[in-house]
């Protein structure tokens, strides 16, 4: 795992504005039925990740504006509560993250909710570049930190390791500190035993 200094990785040095996979009317990133925008490129390096190969810039294919079309018009729908930013790593592709989300937040206002997965922190996104600080802005929720895989818990909550964490944006910048998504609610049964209820 890396762990960057402030401003040290910047989007514009290595982003190649890749997208590694876009997948409408989904279940699991996020509250409700969600748009998951996966980017592509991450110098993270977590070990035990998912998706490696997403973390190279010029995985998948450019970012088109036929795609964000696609895009606004899947979030359309009144059953689609929102966007979800993931990949990759969302804040080493602010260009594209940032043209989407003010397309986003024209077209509906607030009407529908932006969630994003990141390996940053809150506390390191507050200490980033501007334009990392833009995006966190037009954020609702942010899922923040590394992967840890000594960590890892299958009971968490739309999270993979217990140092990570759900957080309501707008709250924490008003307080200037992490505040915890109300609605966090991690599972009280280990999955092997929900896993053998079920069967029974």
């Amino acid at each position: 795992m890396r762990n960057p200094k402030p401003k040290e990785w910047q989007s514009s040095q290595y982003s190649q504005q890749y997208i590694a996979d876009y997948k409408p009317f989904m279940f699991v990133d996020g509250e409700g039925v969600r748009n998951s925008l996966y980017v592509s490129g991450c110098l993270f390096a977590c070990e035990g990740c998912f998706n490696k190969a997403v973390q190279n810039f010029r995985y998948g294919t450019p970012y088109t504006q036929e795609l964000e079309e696609q895009i606004i018009e899947d979030l359309s729908h009144d059953y689609v509560q929102g966007l979800t930013l993931l990949g990759g790593e969302p804040f080493l592709n602010t260009e594209v993250c940032l043209q989407l989300v003010k397309r986003v937040r024209n077209t509906f206002g607030q009407a529908k909710d932006i969630w994003s997965w990141s390996g940053y922190t809150f506390e390191e996104l507050l200490q980033e570049t501007e334009d990392k600080q833009r995006l966190l802005k037009q954020i609702d929720i942010l899922v923040d930190g590394r992967f840890e895989l000594s960590k890892r818990d299958l009971n968490l909550q739309f999270r993979g390791s217990s140092n990570q964490r759900i957080i309501d944006v707008p709250q924490s910048l008003a307080q200037q500190q992490a505040v915890i998504w109300e609605k966090c609610l991690d599972a009280e049964q280990q999955y092997e035993q929900i896993k053998k209820q079920t069967l029974i």
